[in-house]
Order: structure tokens, then sequence, then C-alpha cells
């Protein structure tokens, strides 16, 4: 073959995946099973979508849209507020906070709008349907007849069901990789979304519960069983425990380099590589690890126990092994450790393999990593540390109903994992501002001072939310919510402010 025939040989994208698979099915008549082998599909699948293409439903190549390419100017109201902040003598910073609290952030990352609704109302939506908990879209509609909640977004009802199920399927991955971007900017100024303490990546199948959808079917360990599903990866920053990425737009193709994705998102939004990426040994492959080497990113995560590893080990004297003490609660704290440079394949340099003993298991632990300098214990108490992410996400699934898939379509779950990443910071927000509170999981949030009630009085200088009494509301009041003042940009800078009852 010519140089340059990889490209057809081994496509990259979804798009010209599925393309060259479908080719090989028809021209070259090659039988299902051997076309799902080379692409990376079940044969279910491709049946599938030869369907699909001769019914006239599948469309392989996306026409081309006009308008401007690459990065756009500020235009219209964006530009007008962001002058108006300017001339009032705000800083970039600030204006860029006022901004996203406008909710042109929006906007800004390309959510479409329509004739009646703004990209705000719509998506606004949708996020306080996830902040209220509801599992579905459907049962968005329960909020329909708050008055309140439809003033919140300055409108005088919310948007119905139907408009959210079909808005949501005109939303494209680049619309929520751009709002994420938006939130870890607003969030880094805080302290949090640093990434200083490197990232726990994981996947998470969100089972499809239909039998209509063209859906890949993956390990659910909920079910214990492989099922159709969405493959959903997230990254958490492991100082702040924050969710700061997801993506529900991932085929079993592309699941391995899903964290090379991630390092390009993070290092486009922040201007640098992610810190270390810890991960277990299903995320990805050898052959990516070394790309990551490659870049100078630092990864940890574990290696599979081989049989002629583990006779090697078994051979070693007892003095090649050295007990060390971690600083934890709980038991094995005492590990014994013996640490080796090794070569895997794939992989073009020596990886660090660190092998744990006296840690609750018959045969040692191997941990391999390219960080050569972290002392050995901190690497072992560092992966010890990965549960977080597993951790987080069931506060996520019991918290905003991350299970209860929406649609069929990964679109569809992109943008409500997307949500569920802002609303789970929101969330995290207010955990921060109260005492004892810090950690608490959005449940037990939602529960304490979220699920209340309250009566809005509206007069020309702004809104007194006045709320029912709760025995929680001490917590509120020694964080400051009761001398809280803040203009809300949306309803011409008016007012908003909070009234306790008297005890």
């Amino acid at each position: 073959m010519r140089e340059g025939a990889e490209y057809f040989t081994e496509p990259a994208g979804a798009a010209q995946r599925r393309y060259e698979a479908l080719r090989a099915y028809f021209l070259d008549e090659m039988p299902a099973a051997e076309v799902a082998d080379r692409f990376g599909y079940s044969t279910a699948s491709v049946h599938q979508m030869a369907t699909l293409l001769r019914k006239g439903r599948l469309t392989l190549f996306a026409g081309t849209r006009p308008g401007p390419k690459g990065p756009r100017k500020a235009t219209g109201p964006l530009r007008a507020r962001a002058l108006e902040l300017r001339t009032a003598g705000h800083s970039v910073t600030e204006i860029a906070a006022a901004l996203t609290a406008e909710g042109m952030l929006i906007t800004a990352a390309g959510y479409p709008a329509t004739g009646a609704l703004t990209a705000w109302h719509s998506i606004g939506t949708l996020l306080l349907a996830k902040c209220a908990r509801k599992p579905r879209v459907s049962h968005a509609g329960t909020l329909a007849d708050d008055a309140g909640l439809a003033f919140a977004l300055g409108l005088t009802a919310l948007p119905k069901t139907t408009h959210l199920g079909s808005y949501s399927w005109r939303v494209r991955r680049s619309s929520n990789q751009n709002l994420l971007s938006g939130l870890v900017k607003a969030l880094r100024p805080l302290g949090l979304a640093t990434g200083e303490a490197g990232f726990n990546c994981d996947f998470h199948a969100i089972r499809h519960h239909g039998d209509q959808a063209v859906l890949e079917k993956h390990y659910v360990p909920r079910r214990s069983q492989r099922t159709r599903a969405v493959l959903t990866f997230f990254a958490q920053d492991h100082a702040t425990a924050d969710m700061v990425y997801a993506n529900a737009d991932i085929t079993k193709a592309e699941q391995a380099a899903e964290i090379i994705a991630f390092a390009d998102y993070w290092q486009q939004a922040t201007g640098s590589d992610p810190g270390l990426l810890v991960f277990d040994s299903q995320l990805t492959t050898y052959k990516i690890l070394g790309q990551l080497s490659g870049r100078g990113i630092r990864w940890l995560t574990l290696r599979q126990r081989g049989k002629a590893e583990l006779a090697r080990l078994d051979t070693l004297p007892g003095r090649a092994w050295k007990t060390v003490t971690i600083t934890r609660s709980g038991r094995y704290r005492r590990p014994r450790l013996h640490e080796d440079m090794i070569r895997l394949r794939d992989i073009p340099t020596k990886v660090r393999q660190i092998a744990a003993k006296n840690i609750g298991r018959d045969e040692p632990t191997l941990i391999i990593t390219n960080d050569l300098t972290t002392p050995g214990k901190n690497l072992f108490a560092r992966y010890a540390e990965r549960m977080m992410v597993e951790n987080e996400l069931d506060a996520y699934i019991a918290g905003f109903h991350l299970d209860a898939l929406t649609s069929g379509v990964p679109l569809n779950v992109d943008l409500d994992t997307t949500l569920t990443v802002v609303a789970g910071n929101l969330y995290r927000l207010l955990a921060l501002k109260l005492s004892r509170y810090e950690h608490a999981t959005p449940e037990t949030l939602w529960r304490d001072f979220l699920d209340c009630t309250g009566t809005l009085h509206i007069n020309p200088a702004g809104v007194t939310c006045a709320l029912n009494l709760r025995s929680h509301h001490p917590a509120l009041i020694d964080a400051g919510f009761g001398e809280l003042q803040t203009p809300i940009p949306w309803w011409d800078d008016r007012i908003l402010k909070f009234r306790f009852p008297p005890r």
C-alpha cells in the first residue's frame, strides 16, 4: 500500500469508521462478523446499520453549514454587555464572571435557540430540572406549573416537555464541551478544578431500558451483565473531588483513546496538560499509555497479574520487599512494596512497577506508572484514593438520577451527563458555604436545604424570597444568606434577597 493508506484502513473518527465498515460490507461483500471484528462493532450492529442505510435512515455525511469558521468574536448583546461592564471599570475577570452569570456562556457555547426561546431559557430549564432531581426529561413537566421557577429564568412559564425533548436532540457535543470549558474557567478563580493534584478517571455504562436504539453492549456492574448501554467517561479533580468533564458520545472503538481526548480538552480549556491521571487497568491500552508518556503526561494504573510475573515475584527474597507505613484510616496501613523498572509492549520506554503485598489479597497487586520521582508508598496511597471517583459517581446516580437514561441516542445522554456535572458543581458550591456540609452528597443538600417552599415578594426594586420554616435554616443564616443581596442580570439587575421566619 502507498504511504497514507492508513487513513482509510485505520479510520479515526466514528463517522469515517461507520462509512468504511459499510463500504466493506456492501462493496467488498465482507461477512458481517468479519466487518464487526475489523472495525470494532458487534455483528448485530453491522446488520442494524446496513438495514438503516437501505431504508434511508442512516446519514453517513453531514451537510456543510454556512457561517464563520473558527473562533467567534463577541457580537450583538454579548459585545454590548461586555463594553458596558468595561466602561464601568470592571476587570476582565469580573466581566467574564458577570457574563457567565447572565447565561451568556450558554450562547457562547453554541447552544441553539428558537424563535421564541433563547438558548439560556432552554438549557436553563433543563438545568433546573436536573438540580430539582427530576429523573427524566419527561418528568420536567411537573415543574411547568411553578410560576416561581419560570420567574427565576425571566419567563412567565417554563417550556413544555415536548420542547425540552426535541431541543436536546439539536444539541451537539461541541456545545457541551464548550460549556464544560467555561465551567472550569469559572471554578478555577474560586480555587476549584485546579487539576494540580491530578485527576481520577473512570467509565460508567448507563443502561438503556428499551430495544429500539442502535447501541453497543457494555458491561453494566449493577446488572452484572453486558447489555445495551451508553458508555460515559468522567474525570474528577482529585484535590476537590469536583467532576470537571463528562462525555457520553463514545463507541467501543474510541473507548481506549478517551483519556487522550480528555487530555486534549484540558489543555485547550486551561492552557496546560493535566496532572497525574489515575485510572484502572481496563480504561485504556498500553499503546495509549505510551502516547501519554510521549506527551509528558504522568499516569498511574494497575497491571493485570500475569503468571510469569507472579512467579518471578514469588522467587524474590524477603529483603527485596520493603515495609512502609501509609497515613490513612482503616486496615492495611503497612503494605510491603517491591519496585522494578520494566518494559511493556507498545510502551517505548521503561515504566515503574510497584508490587504491593500485605493488603488483604493472596497475590501481589501490581501498580505501573511513568512517575519516576514520587515515593512508592505515596503512589500506592494515591491509587487507593482513586475510589473517590466511584464514590462521586454513586452520589451523582443517587442525587441526580444519572442512570435514568433520557434517550437511546448518545447525543441526548451527553447533554444529560454534561448538565449533571454542572449541577454537581452548583451543589458543591452551596456545600462549601455551609458549616459541616462541605462533603455532603447532593441528596443530603436537597433534603435539608433545597426541597422547601416559600413565597416570592416582587416589587420594582427586587425580589424577596420568604422561606417557610425549616429546622436547618440556622446553617443558611450562619452562612450569610440572611444578609445576601444578589443582583440578577436578567432581571435588569434587580436584587434577590432571602427572608427567614423568626424562630
